[in-house]
Order: C-alpha cells, then sequence, then structure tokens
C-alpha cells in the first residue's frame, strides 16, 4: 500500500484547489502572486448558470 504524502495545510488547499478547478501549474503559481485565496475559487468558478462568468484558468490568466 502506497503512503500518501502529508503536505503542511496551506499546501495542501492548493493541491486540491488545482485538482478541483483542473488547474495548471502555472495558473496556480499565477493565482499565488495574485494573493487569490484557493478557498474562495469555487465563487470565481464558472458554473453552468453563469454563462457570462469566464472559466476559472482564462480569468486567472486574465487578472494576471
Amino acid at each position: 500500500m502506497a503512503k500518501k504524502k502529508k503536505y503542511p495545510e496551506k499546501h495542501q488547499q492548493w493541491i486540491d484547489a488545482r485538482k478541483k478547478y483542473h488547474l495548471s501549474h502555472a495558473h496556480i503559481h499565477m493565482a499565488k502572486e495574485l494573493g487569490l485565496n484557493p478557498k474562495k475559487f469555487g465563487k470565481l468558478a464558472n458554473h453552468k448558470q453563469e454563462p457570462w462568468k469566464l472559466p476559472l484558468p482564462k480569468f486567472i490568466e486574465e487578472i494576471y
């Protein structure tokens, strides 16, 4: 059985956000530089009911 690596909580939040919102390493790097909070990505992410919002990766690129 493989052991799962333990990361500090602040790093684990970014890892979880990357998996959940299908972000690349570059998007995570840009978001960190911008000071974005990975816990708030749910509000920023485009949902099907909100067609006026950009998809999260494009939003991060746009504000970067």
